[in-house]
């Protein structure tokens, strides 16, 4: 009995964490200036809950993203067209990297703070593995599309957190300007696969 009521402990205990990082990172316009005290007490645990649940501040950062992409992956995988399968490529494409942007805009201070995080490279991030790995595999569904590999990397880059928050932040572009710029970009950028 009492193992059972540790591990609903240690559930409400990270839905408690994740919740209040969630509300952390949505108010605050730095996401630097979200530190792991901050979490835990917003959360009503100490920092040693926080740290063996999540082991340091890339690891929450990690777990919190990869919850706010649940249903993005769940409509990737198994979702009605444009963005589930059975779509045709090109406009399976534009609605992946369209979705992609969206995701970002909407998570701008998490986006930021775990691809600046870590290993200082997003390349790295198990997200953008799966992000490149179906954006490829899309990709390679247009016949003559040389280099589908290289080809997602470079239409992800459009994505980057910095570039995001440039864009929309420093320079104030709209979301809607935002949207028509990738969708022409990667229009062009995959126009030389014949149809």
């Amino acid at each position: 009995m009492p193992e059972h009521r540790s591990r609903r402990d240690a559930v409400r205990n990270r839905e408690a964490v994740l919740a209040a990082a969630d509300a952390l990172f949505s108010r605050r316009e730095r996401p630097e200036d979200v530190t792991m005290a901050d979490v835990a007490a917003a959360a009503g645990v100490g920092k040693g809950t926080l740290f063996r649940a999540f082991g340091d501040r890339a690891g929450l950062l990690r777990a919190l993203y990869e919850a706010r992409l649940v249903p993005f992956r769940e409509a990737v995988e198994s979702g009605p067209p444009p963005l589930g399968p059975g779509t045709a490529p090109r406009e399976r494409v534009l609605a992946l990297l369209d979705a992609v942007l969206c995701f970002k805009l909407d998570n701008r201070p998490l986006a930021l703070a775990l691809e600046e995080n870590g290993s200082g490279s997003p390349y790295r991030a198990e997200h953008y593995a799966w992000w490149h790995g179906l954006l490829r595999a899309v990709l390679e569904e247009m016949p003559g599309l040389a280099e589908p590999g290289f080809t997602a990397h470079a239409l992800l880059a459009a994505t980057r957190a910095d570039l995001v928050e440039h864009l929309a932040g420093q320079e104030g572009l709209p979301r809607e300007r935002l949207r028509a710029q990738l969708a022409e970009f990667t229009t062009r950028v995959i126009s030389s696969a014949p149809r």
